[in-house]
């Protein structure tokens, strides 16, 4: 498993962070530094990254509750502690520990949603996002068998065997003592019968005191300020150890990472995204970015067919007018281009007997000797040149129609009648005769 990134965040913003590397068992892997946030977050790359708030923030109790797992126990838990908080429920955030063993009770941790924010958004701010939130109390040493206690500044923590830590100001040490000495919950209160002769209540708690020894951490400069009392109170235990810590707590604290039973505060709405829903999130982005680009581009090609079919109707009228036009006698105009490329093609075939170039040349050369002739109208249909031409009389229109014939055409004078003082006649040249 990733090494860990161990941060605790500063009670106040003046105070420095101080933060530690350790291995994954919880092994310090250097010396325990301090400084801004900003500064830890080199040491954060490949790491876990484990964030401790103050305990005195942070309430922790074990209520007891039944036998129910999920959002339901967590509905519950706001209900079972009511009479504790000073606060109002919906501004408080309750985190759920594990329960030990078969035990009715279940350690509950609660702090103020806004405190959580606060802290999360220093993190964040910082470039940090932390893996699990632990209240630092809740790292302290937990010992079956004698209570532990850590000075440090102005706090003092204390967890007694079997009981949740608690967090309280160097000035209440006494009290501190008291709850260290202080005889198990499970400890049945001793029925005061004279008759039997047995023991005083406070006998047996003293009884179950004198039992229990205390292991005391302390920096150098807290157990030099405050060892008198401590030493006042020696007698009240079994046993009295006193560890020095030099380079502060973390390094303490380090070593219950492995198998720590520390409630994690970021759970309901604080809840880290697994890897797995993230990387669901991930592939949801992506397939909505697939879907969005797959819909713009079947968008753009129906815009783009739109367009088309728009030219298309256009080109279809241009097609129809065309062809009305050059083919005024031809009906509707379904495959207009085939038949406007007969029309052509029969244009343009005939070498000169029948095509409409043909018939004109042959109209140049015989009207080169009647140039006082000139083309009103043409029509040319299946080999046949119809004429409208002027001329000054019809003598002159009749000596172009010999012309012609001459040449090889069949052209005929079929009509006329004066028009002014010229004479307007149709004239009419068939294919060359086979």
């Amino acid at each position: 498993m990733a090494d860990w990134l161990l941060l605790r965040l500063p009670r106040t913003p003046q105070e420095p962070a101080t933060w530690l590397v350790a291995s994954a068992g919880g092994a310090p892997l250097g010396a325990t530094e301090s400084g801004p946030l900003a500064a830890a977050v080199a040491a954060a790359t490949g790491r876990r990254v484990c964030a401790l708030v103050p305990g005195s923030d942070v309430l922790l109790a074990d209520p007891e509750l039944p036998a129910k797992s999920g959002v339901r126990l967590q509905q519950l838990v706001p209900y079972a502690l009511e009479e504790q908080l000073a606060d109002n429920i919906d501004e408080l955030h309750f985190a759920l520990g594990r329960r030990s063993g078969d035990s009715t009770r279940t350690p509950v941790a609660v702090v103020g949603l806004s405190l959580m924010d606060e802290w999360l958004a220093t993190l964040r701010g910082a470039g940090l996002e932390p893996d699990c939130v632990y209240a630092d109390c809740e790292l302290l040493p937990a010992n079956p068998g004698q209570a532990v206690a850590l000075l440090e500044e102005d706090s003092v923590f204390v967890r007694a065997p079997g009981a949740p830590p608690v967090s309280l100001p160097i000035d209440a040490l006494s009290e501190a003592l008291a709850i260290a000495e202080s005889p198990p919950r499970t400890a049945a209160p001793l029925a005061v019968t004279a008759l039997a002769g047995a023991a005083e209540p406070a006998d047996e708690a003293a009884a179950a005191a004198a039992a229990r020894g205390l292991i005391l951490y302390s920096g150098t400069a807290e157990w030099q300020q405050h060892s008198a009392q401590v030493e006042e109170a020696r007698g009240r235990f079994a046993s009295l150890r006193v560890q020095l810590l030099r380079d502060g707590p973390l390094a303490l604290f380090a070593q219950q990472l492995a198998n720590t039973t520390a409630i994690n505060l970021l759970q309901g709405p604080y809840a880290p995204r697994s890897s797995r829903a993230a990387g669901l999130a991930a592939w949801r982005v992506a397939a909505l970015l697939l879907l969005a680009l797959v819909a713009l581009h079947v968008a753009g090609k129906a815009a783009e067919l739109e367009v088309l079919k728009t030219k298309e109707h256009e080109v279809d009228a241009s097609i129809r007018d065309t062809f009305h036009r050059a083919m005024p006698a031809e009906p509707g105009t379904v495959d207009a281009r085939r038949r406007m490329e007969q029309r052509l093609a029969a244009m343009h075939t005939g070498g000169g007997s029948s095509g409409l170039l043909g018939v004109l040349q042959a109209l140049a050369e015989a009207r080169a000797g009647s140039v006082a002739t000139s083309v009103q109208s043409l029509n040319f249909h299946d080999g046949l040149l119809e004429l409208t031409l002027n001329a000054p009389d019809a003598a002159s229109l009749d000596h172009l129609s010999q012309q012609l014939r001459n040449g090889g055409w069949q052209a005929e004078l079929v009509g006329g009648n004066t028009v002014g003082t010229s004479y307007q006649g149709r004239v009419q040249i068939h294919s060359q005769a086979p």
